[in-house]
């Protein structure tokens, strides 16, 4: 039997913007559930008593809709279904397969009795002529794989925390992976597919990418270097030495396609003191930790950049705009900032050792303002208060509770 997973707070955020003049466009990394998030919404907008027959609800990947080859004919289309009386809800699933569908959106959406939802898999789709059509007239809502949270709730009898996240980050968070039960090599073949698909879709064809072999040299670079400050200059030395000579333009244009098809994600470095952002020495985290391990190998004995990736996502979920905080001597994993408030994250496996704890107090200890300083470990400590500055434990930090 198919779990589903009702992803509430998404849901609900996305409701929010029900009839408002406004494209709502929602995008993430293929097989993170954007269709089955849309099937979600539909029944929501059901059970709050829109009829059926308003819904146009369209996967432009399914084969049902192959002959739609054109904007022209998506427009007809979608156009000789709309209800007349009433508002039309307009659910298009990965409409970037559509040419020029942009024009098509447009014309959609001038409609006064149209209220649109697209979805998309890489960051294109809000690019080029799309972004400048509808310019100040969309909101993106970006969609993760599952939280741990919600990969929690599947298990509602289990409350063996730390053996769940274990599995969590080995079998993946990506959705379907849950059906396939801690199934190792079901679930590295399921990866696999994924991984295929981005790369041969969303970055070689987009790119136009004939050496593959160092595209993928680069991927793994960066899939075992997560958490690690990286430089496209950095990068392009290690490559060289290794002996596939690249140059820092190459790099920088391979790792703008990885962002842009949402497998990873780019944090950058701010200087607390100069309150500016720093030009070098970013930081890359993935999209699922089970990618990674997937492509490398079972490598766990980073525990701690892992945990890292984690807080990361979730912090992301959370609707914070992120950055690694520099002070003139120490760095702070994560600035976390929403609603101008802001928030200072270090996380390390276990600071149970007093050289490590020391070490990590030491960075939010060097930050002079009174904002709200955490440090996450997996140590399952009882939260512990060391002058404004809470220990927390990570678990139940992801867990919301």
């Amino acid at each position: 039997m198919l779990i589903m997973i009702t992803r509430k707070e998404e849901l609900q955020h996305l409701y929010s913007f029900k009839d408002s003049e406004i494209i709502k466009v929602i995008t993430g990394i293929r097989r993170c559930g954007k269709s089955t998030f849309l099937k979600m919404y539909k029944d929501l907008l059901i059970a709050n008593g829109i009829p059926a027959k308003n819904i146009i609800s369209i996967n432009f990947e399914s084969g049902e809709y192959f002959k739609i080859d054109s904007y022209q004919k998506m427009y007809d289309f979608i156009n000789e279904k709309l209800q007349a009386n009433g508002m039309n809800y307009l659910l298009l699933d990965e409409v970037q397969v559509v040419p020029e569908f942009q024009k098509a959106v447009d014309a959609l959406f001038i409609k006064k009795n149209c209220d649109l939802y697209i979805t998309g898999s890489n960051a294109y789709l809000l690019s080029g002529e799309l972004a400048t059509l509808l310019s100040g007239r969309y909101v993106e809502i970006h969609l993760l794989p599952l939280s741990f949270k919600e990969y929690v709730s599947v298990f509602p009898d289990d409350k063996n925390y730390p053996r769940l996240y274990r599995n969590y980050i080995e079998f993946s968070s990506f959705p379907y992976t849950i059906q396939l039960k801690n199934n190792k090599q079901q679930v590295n073949d399921y990866l696999g597919g994924i991984y295929s698909t981005v790369l041969l879709k969303d970055i070689v064809a987009r790119k136009n990418i004939s050496d593959i072999a160092q595209l993928e040299s680069i991927i793994r670079f960066m899939f075992d270097n997560i958490g690690n400050i990286v430089s496209v200059k950095k990068i392009a030395d290690t490559m060289t030495s290794d002996g596939r000579k690249i140059s820092t333009h190459t790099v920088e244009s391979y790792l703008d396609a990885l962002c842009a098809s949402f497998i990873l994600y780019k944090v950058s470095r701010y200087d607390l003191k100069g309150k500016q952002f720093l030009k070098s020495g970013e930081k890359y985290y993935l999209a699922d930790i089970a990618l990674r391990s997937y492509l490398l190998g079972s490598k766990f004995i980073d525990r701690g950049f892992i945990l890292e990736n984690i807080v990361f996502l979730e912090l992301l979920r959370r609707g914070y705009k992120i950055s690694i905080g520099k002070t003139e001597e120490y760095e702070v994993d994560f600035v976390a900032q929403k609603n101008g408030l802001i928030e200072y994250f270090q996380v390390c496996e276990s600071v149970r050792s007093e050289d490590t704890l020391k070490r990590e107090l030491r960075a939010l200890e060097s930050i002079k303002d009174h904002n709200t300083k955490t440090l996450l470990t997996l140590d399952d400590d009882s939260v512990t208060d060391y002058n404004g500055i809470k220990q927390v434990y990570a678990l139940d930090w992801l867990l919301d509770k």
